[in-house]
């Protein structure tokens, strides 16, 4: 078997991505039985997870495999990332051990790690994921990181097709929103993405101060370009949803402020009013709203609109099963 890791989707071809998308469909459609007979899945989560946790270990059993999940420091050992440390003080084991351990033991690894604090020129490196597939002899899943969600990303891109049916130029906003804590970027970046790569109007909806990554917001551009779509970026949220298809409200920290918990917080204080509400929600054309889940209610989205027929969130959330299910037949050579 070829190792092919999954850490960005855009370092996959369009063609490969539409293949796991159709793939993905014809799963969810009943049509694919079996294929990771006798394969391991080991799922690695150096942070919480409820959604990719569960629809991993679920998609690994439907297809006959089987997933073992650890969570350093809860367990197992817990791991240190960073080279050339001197491991004296609370971390036992390093990922330049436990990467190749692991794809001894498993056929198939994935990795959840979010960002460790710092600064946003660090952090943006990705080192973890990177690494850890640099180490291990298997293919390498990222389940979440500084920069990308990859899977998050093809949930959301066959969520937009199945509620918008042909998404090709209709309007997608993706708007920060207000939250008590400093967010990373991924999710977000991943969104944009989605919407791209399905020819969307993407526009980008935040206020001063809280752009994306240049490089992230130039691979959406770039993505855009190819499908025939467009990018925009404003600070006038209630502009963009005139007449959008979509909408994925979103916090992210400011960049410049990365890990800087209490100043981020000062600067977005003047924006609480940055949240879904049902007047926004009817500016919009019949509009779908996504959300990668958890969401804080009444301060993200507005009970109103979670609990609206326009709300995708949960279905969205079951597309994370059967993108994963097309992913793990795709790299295990079972598709």
């Amino acid at each position: 078997m070829t190792k092919r890791d999954l850490i960005a989707l855009e370092e996959w071809g369009l063609g490969e991505v539409e293949d796991l998308l159709g793939l993905a469909a014809r799963v969810k459609r009943g049509e694919v039985r079996g294929g990771l007979e006798g394969k391991l899945l080991a799922a690695v989560f150096l942070d919480p997870s409820l959604r990719t946790r569960a629809s991993m270990e679920a998609a690994m059993f439907l297809h006959g495999g089987h997933a073992i999940v650890l969570e350093p420091g809860k367990g197992s050992w817990a791991w240190e990332t960073e080279k050339g440390v001197v491991m004296d003080g609370a971390t036992v084991e390093h990922i330049a051990e436990a990467a190749p351990v692991l794809g001894r033991y498993a056929d198939v690894i994935g990795l959840r790690s979010f960002p460790r604090g710092g600064d946003w020129a660090t952090a943006r490196r990705d080192a973890i994921i990177r690494d850890f597939a640099a180490y291990c002899g298997k293919p390498v899943v990222n389940l979440e990181s500084a920069r990308r969600h990859p899977c998050q990303e093809l949930a959301d891109a066959l969520t937009l097709r199945e509620r918008l049916g042909d998404p090709r130029g209709r309007r997608f906003v993706l708007s920060w929103a207000w939250h008590p804590k400093q967010l990373p970027t991924a999710v977000p970046a991943s969104a944009a993405l989605a919407a791209a790569r399905n020819g969307m109007d993407v526009v980008i909806a935040r206020p001063p101060g809280y752009d994306l990554d240049p490089d992230d917001l130039a691979a959406v551009r770039g993505l855009a370009a190819a499908t025939g779509g467009s990018v925009a970026v404003t600070d006038d949220l209630d502009d963009a949803l005139q007449g959008a298809a979509a909408v994925y409200p979103k916090s992210w920290g400011a960049l410049d402020l990365f890990g800087n918990p209490e100043a981020d917080l000062a600067r977005r204080a003047p924006h609480r009013d940055w949240r879904m509400t049902a007047a926004r929600l009817g500016a919009m054309d019949r509009g779908v709203v996504l959300h990668c889940l958890p969401v804080r209610r009444n301060v993200e989205i507005d009970d109103a609109v979670l609990d609206s027929p326009q709300s995708a969130v949960v279905d969205e959330a079951e597309n994370r099963l059967h993108v994963q299910r097309a992913l793990l037949l795709t790299l295990l050579g079972a598709a």
